[in-house]
């Protein structure tokens, strides 16, 4: 598989995991056109992607693979503020 494969699973899964708990009531159903890769790195048979959605709820996503057992994880953040902090 090559990068870009990995990054589109990546984005697969944080649709799959935005819509399995999106309230129905409030919130449209997430597509993969609607996530974009932050970052991406992928070291041996290893890869992590930083991903974020276009949804406006603060949220942000890390997907890590793990070649050795075959099996990724998924972290799932909130962000609560960005500050400057100016060197004096």
């Amino acid at each position: 598989m090559n990068s870009k494969t990995f990054m589109e699973i990546a984005r697969n899964l944080v649709v799959d995991y935005y819509n399995e708990r999106r309230d129905i009531s409030d919130s449209v159903e997430m597509h993969i056109d609607n996530t974009y890769v932050v970052w991406f790195c992928k070291t041996l048979q290893n890869w992590k992607a930083l991903v974020s959605t276009t949804a406006s709820d603060g949220m942000y996503y890390e997907v890590t693979y793990n070649g050795d057992k075959h099996e990724a994880y998924l972290d799932v953040y909130k962000k609560w503020e960005n500050m400057v902090i100016r060197d004096e």
